[in-house]
């Protein structure tokens, strides 16, 4: 059960808006040392929760790159989301219910300034690490830029320092699946819900590519005229997000995805990325065609202490989620 810390403050986003107060949910494992040196702070992707060990296979375990015998591990859900943390579902008290469609526009920024206060509350002024994929890397990056004394060594997965063109034009696409259902836009929880499982089973494409396709969702036994498996599965995936997520969120949380830029009133990304401090690694995968291995090289180039590795995969953009021994022994050997 996930913890929420209720910051009963006026909050002020990026684009002028104003949260009357917000809560915070988050989850640990762990305990923290004396002087808090064996803190680690995961920034989760898209959908997730947070509840690493819900939705990242092998990695809070023993021996792996979140152990909790030897790490405080911290994560917090976005803003915007609706897994606890202030989101469309939330209730409005100038109206006194759910915010649904007008819940304000928040951004990569203001999703990071709530998980500053959440660690101010926690006491906690330095992490060992700051670990993300993915949109989780876009708050990973967002936090050392704005923070740069804050981690002592910093994670990006399959990430990227600005929503690029390609990125930018899914999400819109998937906006467009969901504005196509006649109930978004309603006052109820279920509204866009079809919408969204259309939008999902087409975001799969980019995550997945067609790599990984091939490979695991090929007919066996009979040819069919009709019936191929991947009809089903994309079908499920789908089904599986409108069953536990929700439109309105989902919506928020794509326009959060592209307001991302880190060089946004600090002089470019470049100048940006030179003033993280961070001990910093960034992991692509090979067969990524969201976030391709070349484009993680603006990154790479211009974080002063940067080491790069590469996945070799044919999953795609969630590689991260699939290759846990490979990027376990990737991470364990970059913090040793």
């Amino acid at each position: 059960m996930s913890k929420i810390y209720n910051y009963n403050h006026e909050v002020e986003l990026e684009s002028g808006a104003v949260l009357p107060g917000v809560a915070i949910a988050y989850d640990t494992w762990g305990s923290p040392n004396a002087d808090g040196s064996n803190v680690v702070w995961v920034c989760h992707a898209l959908t997730a929760n947070s509840d690493v060990a819900d939705w990242w296979p092998g990695t809070v375990e023993a021996g792996r790159f979140l152990d909790p015998a030897q790490y405080y591990v911290v994560c917090a859900n976005i803003l915007g989301s609706c897994y606890g943390t202030t989101g469309p579902l939330s209730v409005n008290p100038a109206t006194a219910t759910p915010w649904y469609g007008d819940f304000p526009r928040v951004t990569v920024r203001d999703m990071v300034q709530m998980h500053r206060l959440l660690a101010a509350h926690l006491g906690i002024d330095h992490v060992k690490f700051l670990i993300g994929s993915s949109i989780g890397g876009f708050q990973c990056l967002e936090w050392c830029v704005a923070a740069p004394d804050f981690a002592q060594n910093a994670v990006f997965i399959a990430t990227a320092a600005i929503a690029t063109p390609w990125q930018v034009a899914f999400n819109e696409t998937q906006r467009m699946a969901i504005e196509t259902d006649a109930t978004y836009g309603s006052p109820r929880d279920d509204a866009g819900a079809t919408g969204m499982a259309t939008a999902r089973a087409l975001a799969l494409l980019s995550y997945r590519g067609g790599k990984a396709y091939n490979k695991t969702q090929r007919d066996t036994g009979a040819e069919p005229l009709f019936g191929h498996r991947v009809l089903s599965y994309q079908r499920h995936q789908g089904e599986k997000l409108r069953n536990r997520f929700n439109a309105y969120s989902y919506y928020r949380l794509t326009q959060a995805f592209d307001s991302h830029n880190v060089g946004r009133g600090r002089g470019g990304v470049e100048a940006a990325l030179g003033r993280i401090k961070a001990h910093s690694l960034v992991v692509a995968i090979t067969s990524d065609i969201l976030f391709p291995v070349e484009e993680h090289d603006l990154i790479t180039r211009n974080i002063p202490d940067c080491q790069f590795q590469v996945i070799d995969s044919d999953f795609g953009h969630d590689g991260f989620l699939v290759e846990s021994d490979k990027l376990n022994h990737i991470i364990q050997k970059f913090i040793q």
